[in-house]
């Protein structure tokens, strides 16, 4: 992505803002949720990110991962509580976690990636999904989700039917046996999910994508209101700097360039969660599938 020389006159601004108020941290030490019922492939870019903002930020880093058995909902509570063993998750933002208690710091970690999502279905249906093109069409298939999903609300409030579950993996079967029709899934996540032949009978639509405009987060502890505001003031000196949009490009490039947009197989989506604080016009933190950062 190219830059104007108002562009760069700005981020050079905002490094000098950004910077001046920040002390010398001593080494700050985060613990960071390894969920145990499935690995996510967005682990390591999130250790790498949380670092990446602590040494922006005047700090050094010491991230530590506690394994954590429990459903997202449940998780995101207990931080909310200051109860949790962990000091963050990172999570698509709605209006009810941005007013639990919980502290969010608004850069887009996927830069927007999370709201362009592929169909993932059973491979022997492929023909009848190829000649769908709407949205009313798409309303007479069943979606999977989690329970506790933004985007099992998100999808019901743009008229789509949603079967959930509370159980990630338990939803790779459910579409297996014919609970329902598709399962969406964000084009950094669905890769891995189908990487070394995992759930074989199943396969993306090609060349379609749900979009709606979405953020994931880190949500921070209240316990940790340092925290946030060291990730806060790192994170955006390292997007000032470019150093969170290569970053992300190391890890994600390749998937971005799989999933590439094709326009007229887009169908478009609302987002009535989406709390008026996101910064949808920083056009520096957003992404869509095959842009380069």
């Amino acid at each position: 992505m190219s830059h104007t020389s108002a562009d760069l006159s700005r981020r050079a601004l905002m490094l000098g803002t950004l910077a001046a108020p920040v002390a010398r941290a001593a080494s700050v030490r985060v613990w960071l949720p390894r969920h145990m019922s499935a690995a996510d492939p967005q682990l390591p870019y999130v250790h790498r990110l949380v670092v990446l903002g602590l040494e922006r930020a005047g700090a050094s880093a010491d991230v530590e991962l506690v394994n954590l058995e429990m459903y997202q909902g449940r998780s995101l509570v207990e931080l909310a509580r200051g109860s949790s063993p962990i000091d963050l998750m990172w999570t698509m933002t709605d209006r009810e976690r941005e007013s639990s208690g919980l502290l969010p710091v608004r850069i887009p970690i996927d830069r927007g990636l999370i709201g362009w999502r592929v169909l993932l279905v059973r491979r022997n249906d492929l023909p009848r999904w190829a000649r769908l093109h709407s949205l009313n069409e798409l309303r007479q298939r069943v979606a999977g989700q989690g329970h506790d999903w933004p985007d099992t609300a998100i999808l019901r409030a743009n008229g789509l039917r949603v079967s959930t579950s509370s159980g990630y993996e338990a939803l790779f079967r459910m579409l297996v046996s014919g609970r329902f029709d598709y399962f969406p899934r964000a084009v950094l996540e669905v890769d891995a999910e189908l990487a070394n032949n995992r759930h074989p009978e199943l396969a993306v639509v090609p060349d379609l994508m749900l979009h709606y405009p979405a953020a994931a987060y880190l949500f921070v502890s209240p316990r940790r209101p340092e925290l946030a505001e060291l990730l806060r003031v790192g994170l955006e000196m390292a997007v000032a700097e470019g150093a969170l949009q290569q970053l992300h490009q190391a890890y994600f490039g390749a998937q971005m360039r799989a999933h590439a947009v094709s326009r007229d197989r887009v169908l478009r989506l609302s987002n009535p969660l989406l709390p008026p604080d996101t910064p949808l016009q920083r056009r520096e933190l957003w992404l869509q599938p095959g842009e380069q950062a």
